[in-house]
């Protein structure tokens, strides 16, 4: 007894020893594993829990249907990878080229179970520290004054052992049911039980509470079996194409629009579902009322004891019984096992699923706790693509920036160029970078302008909720100015109830590109950092508080912005006006001769022609920029005896030509000079 006693106070204090790590990361679906991923190329101390025995676990089960609504776009007529990621909603960033979704499905619209596939490959082939089995029940804090953010986190798994941590990334998701509570809400069958057998539900009634993508999905499967299908929601139908917000209802499931419009049975019902109730009959039929019809009544007595809405209206939408009722309501965050010492709270309005975060993906109560993934989805709710795999997975790399400049002091990664790249700069992002076109009025490109607007630091997907902090957030300075570039859709273009396909729906012309209306880049320039009263006191629905000067390269049709005159001339003519700077490219023969006409020469100038750099001229490129009006014509004037003898004929490859200049005979100087 003794020996077994001592053999127990063994076991409790080596499941007490905690086990330390500088990252945790809670869940091994795909935003944890791109954290994760990052993590291990900075060379960090990290681990990932995962409950399940395999990574995405969530999608193993869900879609119930197993369609996935991401888009597997495998061809885009181009070869740049960057770009091609804006068509590509499924693979994660990572170096290794195998891991690109569009070798695991040829279809547009892939197989959940080749997502399940992928990041079990992602987290294998890159050997990502991922710790199977461990369901973490509980987590709190541990106050330090030596820990990085003045605490540590103590998390505790299904075992009771324990682990310590510096910084804690949550990507758990949001994978709790949505469930509305009215009398007779045990008779509804929730999305994550409910039969996928089409065969089923042949000859029934069906009720589904809901109105997003689970309930337009579960409708889609059984649509051609039922008598007919009723859809309840308290919000109106909102289509992702008018939206453009991609968690809206998409095209591939909104068969039940079709059936509903076209008077075929089927149809639509806004309502408050916690005013409702169900009673059932004794033949098992379920039929709706409302939730004070049955205050103060006792409604096991029987349906003939309860008033139905149809007794006194006799057109009552939903008076038909029906055979079943579904509830599709999505999904919300688990806050269940985080102590209230580190005030993770849900957030406010139709953001109450997710927790409250600051734009730096930061936890509202706690430093040093960052929520990743879908559920970090609070930061552009119903606005940008931040809540999927295609958009998260750059706000994550955002995340991984933050940190390593907050506790390794790696500044955020940015490159030098003079300014005379500045133009080309902007109009390469613009045209390729997946992270603004997929994060847009989220994530922007920043330039920050060195002193006397001679060259310009650019750093890449900065979140611009955070714009103020730009300074203690990425080590960069800023003290002379900046752009900031994003990616917007027009001011009220998305909508419900937006007509986005009215005609003349597109904008054209340069001098009215802003008021384009699909996806296009904007540039913001401000002559000094914005404060955070400024961010607060932005105009509504602005990313940004109001700029100095504002561009917009107007929208194009083939997201193509490299037109001449539509998009890159007044782009440049933009810049050229906020740094007060001439930013055009010139020939040699052109700075050689302002070199003897101005006083200053243009940075073109400066950085290349007086350094001896430049590309070496010819005589065609003379030639071409001679009748493109670039350069002027200087005729060579030869005059008798005036060529040496040994002159060469066929010196026209050199960038710098000596010209005869025609002039008077010097008597005539005399002459004029007298005069």
């Amino acid at each position: 007894l003794v020996l077994a006693l001592y053999a127990g106070s063994l076991c409790v204090a080596s499941g007490a020893a905690s086990l330390y790590h500088d990252y945790c990361i809670i869940g091994a679906g795909p935003s944890g594993l791109q954290a994760a991923y990052f993590l291990q190329r900075a060379g960090r101390d990290y681990v990932v829990f995962e409950r399940s025995h395999a990574p995405g676990s969530f999608f193993a089960l869900y879609p119930r249907h197993r369609k996935l609504i991401s888009i597997n776009k495998r061809y885009t007529g181009k070869s740049n990878g960057e770009f091609n990621l804006r068509h590509d909603w499924n693979s994660l960033l990572s170096h290794d080229r195998r891991l690109l979704f569009q070798r695991y499905s040829l279809d547009f619209f892939p197989h959940a179970d080749a997502m399940v596939r992928y990041l079990e490959d992602f987290a294998s082939l890159l050997k990502l520290r991922v710790q199977y089995n461990t369901a973490i029940v509980h987590v709190t804090l541990e106050r330090d004054g030596q820990a990085w953010n003045g605490h540590y986190f103590l998390l505790t798994d299904q075992d009771r052992q324990n682990y310590k941590c510096s910084s804690l990334l949550v990507a758990t998701g949001t994978w709790v049911p949505n469930v509305v509570n009215f009398p007779g809400s045990e008779y509804v069958e929730g999305y994550e039980t409910v039969s996928i057998n089409p065969e089923d539900f042949a000859g029934q009634t069906v009720l589904i509470l809901g109105r997003g993508n689970s309930a337009f999905e579960t409708a889609e499967n059984i649509l051609g079996v039922t008598n007919f299908i009723h859809m309840v929601s308290r919000s109106r139908v909102r289509l992702s194409w008018a939206t453009h917000y991609v968690g809206d209802l998409r095209a591939i499931n909104n068969g039940l629009l079709d059936t509903y419009q076209l008077k075929s049975l089927d149809g639509l019902l806004e309502g408050d579902l916690e005013d409702l109730a169900i009673v059932k009959d004794k033949k098992g039929k379920l039929h709706i009322t409302l939730r004070f019809y049955l205050e103060n009544r006792n409604t096991s007595a029987g349906i003939d004891s309860v008033t139905l809405p149809q007794d006194e209206l006799d057109n009552f939408a939903t008076r038909a019984p029906y055979d079943r009722v579904i509830r599709c309501l999505g999904w919300k965050f688990d806050f269940s096992i985080y102590n209230r010492s580190l005030r993770v709270m849900p957030g406010k309005g139709n953001k109450k699923k997710y927790p409250q975060i600051k734009p730096s993906y930061e936890s509202r109560g706690t430093r040093g706790l960052f929520v990743l993934g879908t559920a970090s989805h609070s930061v552009d709710f119903r606005k940008s693509a931040g809540g999927f795999i295609h958009g998260f997975r750059y706000t994550t790399r955002a995340v991984h920036r933050l940190l390593e400049n907050r506790h390794h002091g790696v500044p955020w990664p940015s490159t030098v160029y003079p300014i005379t790249q500045l133009t080309n700069s902007i109009i390469k992002r613009v045209n390729e970078a997946s992270g603004l076109y997929q994060m847009f009025s989220v994530l922007a490109d920043i330039i920050l302008v060195r002193e006397n607007a001679t060259a310009f630091e650019y750093l890449e997907e900065y979140p611009v909720g955070v714009l103020a902090e730009l300074e203690m957030q990425t080590g960069r300075k800023a003290p002379n100015g900046l752009f900031v570039i994003i990616m917007e859709y027009g001011r009220n273009f998305s909508g419900a109830d937006k007509d986005v396909f009215y005609y003349n729906r597109a904008v054209g012309e340069a001098q009215h590109a802003w008021q384009s209306n699909f996806l296009h880049p904007v540039i913001y320039y401000y002559k000094r950092l914005p404060t955070e009263r400024e961010m607060r006191l932005r105009p509504p629905d602005w990313p940004l508080p109001r700029p100095d000067a504002v561009h917009h390269i107007v929208e194009d049709f083939l997201t193509d912005w490299t037109a001449p005159n539509a998009h890159i001339l007044p782009l440049r003519r933009f810049l050229e006006n906020c740094l007060s700077t001439d930013l055009r490219n010139f020939f040699a023969e052109s700075c050689f001769l302002f070199a003897f006409t101005r006083q200053k020469l243009p940075p073109f100038c400066r950085q290349g022609y007086v350094r001896m750099q430049g590309l070496v001229g010819s005589e065609g490129l003379r030639r071409h920029a001679v009748e493109a009006g670039l350069l002027e014509d200087y005729t060579l004037t030869d005059f008798p005896g005036d060529r040496p003898p040994d002159s060469r004929e066929g010196s026209q490859d050199q960038l710098l030509r000596d010209h005869a200049i025609p002039v008077r005979p010097l008597q005539h100087l005399v002459n004029a000079k007298d005069e």
